[in-house]
């Protein structure tokens, strides 16, 4: 976990933004929750207590470090070397819990007796419902109505886990709807209630708090990149984006290593002229969602457009600032890949290496093709949640 802040372009600046993107722009009734985390975040995650409790859990609980996998077959069909970081093997199946833990001691320091969250694909409502349970704290989790019926597993798991499942029903029912209800939330119960908001999303400080708990994928990426190839720096680092969290946590340390290149891969949908699509960068233009100044998919009149993703994950109209400014300053190569893309690396992984990865990762997966890697360089693709959940998708494309 990063807990200094650090002196480059790239990190959020004092009042959270990165460049021209980030700030926090939210309703007046909400500002006493977010001031009270700004205020108070850094100097409790950088506590040499929270670490030691932080880090145990991460050792102990969650299972980390999680591998460096050389994925040999994959390599040799790509002619390139490439590594998969498997936060698939974190416990609950994907990287969302390295943020949850973080924020259930957060919450704890700040004598909160509840938590609220969003989630999209379900494995952030998974990841927070577990570490509820694990500290004994309510929990409600909203989800899209569209999403409860598509990730209908782990919605089974959070209600096993003793979190209380409120569908959005609203607008498209899905991880923006989802937000806006959990957002709401937190604004009716301001004094006791800790929203774990699980992108690097919303209103500073959550961007760079999320950012910092996820930080840990690069950490381990250096020193276990530098034990199997004796370098510690490859020459890219490939992740999706929806909000953007598993990605910030994979680019975190490779910031300012710029012959590192950064790769962000957006869900295409069904095209990205096709009216049904979530790529971001592709798409949209500056504006407010959640409460940060980000690029955002809206009309000329600012309203926001639906995304579509076969991702429930991805399936979210705008993305981080920090991946905004990382788009716009040129620092971050991004991309997009579609749903029938998406799932065709997800099979070939499946086939090649014996790994079933998440719909979500599949569309950082796709993009290989276009990469343009040679031999000699070193691919790392964070393989960010296995694929347990979207079976029931997957099945429609076996015949």
């Amino acid at each position: 976990m990063e807990t200094v802040q650090e002196k480059n372009a790239y990190q959020a600046s004092s009042q959270g933004y990165y460049g021209t993107f980030g700030g926090a722009f939210i309703p007046e009734m909400l500002y006493p929750n977010v001031e009270e985390l700004r205020e108070n975040y850094l100097q409790i995650i950088s506590a040499p207590s929270f670490k030691k409790e932080y880090d145990d859990l991460l050792k102990n609980y969650v299972g980390r470090p999680t591998p460096l996998y050389h994925a040999n077959r994959l390599s040799e069909k790509y002619g390139t070397n490439i590594y998969l970081k498997r936060e698939d093997l974190c416990h609950t199946g994907a990287h969302k819990v390295n943020n949850t833990i973080g924020q259930i001691l957060l919450a704890q320091k700040l004598g909160k007796k509840r938590v609220v969250a969003e989630t999209g694909a379900g494995q952030h409502g998974v990841a927070t419902a577990t570490v509820c349970a694990l500290m004994d704290i309510e929990c409600i989790v909203y989800m899209g109505e569209l999403d409860i019926e598509r990730q209908a597993p782990n919605v089974a798991r959070m209600k096993m886990l003793g979190a209380e499942v409120r569908p959005a029903t609203c607008g498209s029912r899905t991880l923006k709807d989802a937000t806006n209800e959990a957002m709401r939330h937190w604004i009716n119960n301001p004094v006791d209630t800790h929203y774990i908001i699980g992108s690097v999303v919303g209103p500073h400080p959550y961007p760079d708090m999320v950012a910092r708990f996820q930080s840990v994928i690069s950490e381990e990426i250096k020193w276990q990149l530098k034990e199997q190839t004796g370098k510690e720096n490859p020459d890219y680092v490939i992740a999706c984006v929806g909000g953007g969290s598993n990605a910030a946590g994979a680019f975190y340390h490779y910031l300012d290593d710029l012959d590192t290149k950064l790769v962000a891969v957006e869900a295409a949908g069904q095209g990205i002229s096709s009216g049904h699509s979530a790529a971001t960068t592709a798409l949209g233009t500056p504006g407010v969602l959640h409460g940060s100044r980000t690029i955002l998919m809206q009309t000329e009149d600012g309203q926001v457009v639906e995304p579509f993703s076969i991702s429930a994950g991805l399936d979210y109209p705008g993305i981080g600032p920090q991946h905004a400014y990382l788009y716009e300053s040129g620092r971050g190569t991004f991309l997009s890949a579609t749903d029938e893309e998406a799932v065709a690396a997800a099979f070939e992984l499946t086939k090649l290496e014996g790994i079933i990865p998440a719909l979500e990762t599949s569309h950082a997966l796709a993009i290989l093709n276009r990469l343009g890697a040679t031999t000699s360089e070193t691919v790392v693709i964070n393989l960010s949640g296995r694929g347990d959940k979207d079976m029931a998708t997957y099945m429609k494309y076996i015949n």
